[in-house]
């Protein structure tokens, strides 16, 4: 890809901005709603508490090889255009389209089919509006981010300042007032899920998911050799802490039997036990509003993706797909998009399951990224940043990539091939593009 990237859209996002698409887009619906099934898998109390330490330690370790590869490569697409850069044409058009078709939607309508939960909880809703608030929630957001990126980052702002009401209530209440011992509890009174503890950790990656995300926008930060890395290690570490923090605090309220039952309803019960039926009620809004950070942290940062691709003639209708609009530089064709197929997994697939397949997939990508810090080490001597304690911290990611992988391999190899089947039907659409285009694939 050449490094001289032809760049439409706007060098505008400062620190503040980016610091709060890290946060916002990590801190959602997983650290509300994975609580009991990681739970069950872990089989105890203390072993959820180290699964999500453990899950924080893999992510800040590949947070830090991403940052050296991020900050000599500060272009529009991430993932795709490091890949791209890494190992050639082919393999970067796979770690778009995974993103694109698969990923990306499957993570957005994940989170908005969450909230919804959180929604109808809310206001005392049957089941049946689940998908439609979920559906209006992503149309609402999408159309916020047609607009220049101003409007999605002051957004982001807004929803990260606002979610932390509810996470410091819980941790807070939680620590001081719950009245179990958060550590050394099981489940042995239980029919405890048989995932073990890989499985556990890799439920945990799905709540941390959305780290790299900001590298998405590398091509709109003011100074992205700078910006990038502060960004993704100040994010993922203060993410690390409040997740630790909010774990303990849940389990020294409710019991680990008690939370194995409640399942997915277990924060809507502790809002509501903890600070009476109007409080909880208004903890249960700042949870939802640090949902809609998520899914506009989301919103915002996949259509760069579609762009970035579009802008190399690597998709159907590209030239619609790379449109920006003439003032506000906003991709907005590519965020519709992503919006509709978004919609389309709400309605038809269940996006909770796609998106702990989702993990596997990315984290194929993830870990060929990671390698990737070696092969710039011999080319590079110069770098904005390097990441600390190398080789050591590389390694760490990539066995932890390596861990995942394997874990989701041995619990669920038949999803692992149909996501890796869908990866691999992008080649024959990148040779009909190609092909229509009167191209050659280079």
């Amino acid at each position: 890809m050449d490094k001289q990237q032809n760049n439409d859209l706007k060098r505008t996002l400062g620190f503040g901005s980016a610091i709060s698409i890290v946060i916002g887009t990590i801190i959602g619906s997983g650290i509300f709603f994975k609580q009991a099934s990681i739970l069950d898998n872990a089989g105890s109390s203390t072993m959820a508490i180290v699964a999500w330490v453990f899950g924080g330690l893999i992510t800040l370790a590949a947070g830090l090889t991403i940052a050296e590869i991020g900050a000599q490569m500060p272009y529009t697409g991430g993932l795709y255009v490091y890949i791209e850069n890494l190992y050639g044409r082919l393999p970067g058009f796979l770690a778009g389209w995974m993103q694109v078709i698969i990923y990306g939607p499957a993570i957005i309508a994940s989170v908005a089919g969450f909230m919804s939960i959180m929604m109808t909880n809310l206001f005392g809703l049957d089941a049946k509006w689940r998908v439609p608030l979920a559906l209006i929630t992503i149309l609402f957001i999408g159309g916020l981010n047609f607009f220049e990126n101003k409007v999605g980052a002051a957004f982001s702002v807004i929803t990260t300042i606002g979610k932390m009401i509810p996470i410091a209530a819980i941790i807070i209440f939680g620590i001081i007032w719950g009245h179990q011992d958060a550590f050394g509890q099981t489940l042995s009174e239980v029919n405890r899920s048989t995932g073990g503890f890989g499985v556990a950790v890799l439920a945990t990656l799905f709540g941390y998911d959305g780290w790299i995300l900001i590298a998405n926008l590398g091509g709109e930060m003011k100074n992205p050799q700078k910006l990038l890395p502060k960004a993704i290690i100040v994010g993922i570490s203060t993410v690390l802490i409040i997740y630790t923090l909010i774990t303990i605090g849940i389990l020294r309220f409710i019991p680990a039997a008690t939370l194995h039952a409640l399942g997915e309803n277990a924060t809507s019960y502790l809002a509501t036990k903890a600070f009476g039926h109007i409080g909880g009620k208004l903890l249960s809004i700042g949870i939802i509003v640090s949902m809609m950070g998520t899914l506009n942290g989301k919103i915002i940062t996949f259509p760069r993706i579609i762009y970035a691709m579009a802008k190399r003639g690597d998709l159907p209708f590209s030239r619609f797909l790379s449109y920006v609009t003439p003032k506000g530089k906003s991709p907005i064709t590519a965020t519709l998009f992503i919006v509709v197929l978004a919609t389309i997994m709400m309605l038809f697939f269940d996006p909770d399951r796609l998106s702990d397949l989702c993990v596997f997939t990315i984290y194929c990508f993830y870990v060929l990224a990671f390698f990737g810090i070696f092969i710039l080490r011999k080319k590079n001597t110069k770098r904005p940043f390097s990441t600390p304690l190398y080789p050591f911290v590389p390694i760490i990611a990539i066995a932890g990539g390596i861990f995942v992988l394997v874990s989701e391999l041995i619990n669920d190899p038949a999803g692992v091939i149909l996501f890796i089947g869908i990866v691999i039907v992008g080649l024959p659409v990148l040779y009909l593009v190609k092909k229509l285009d009167g191209k050659r694939l280079k």
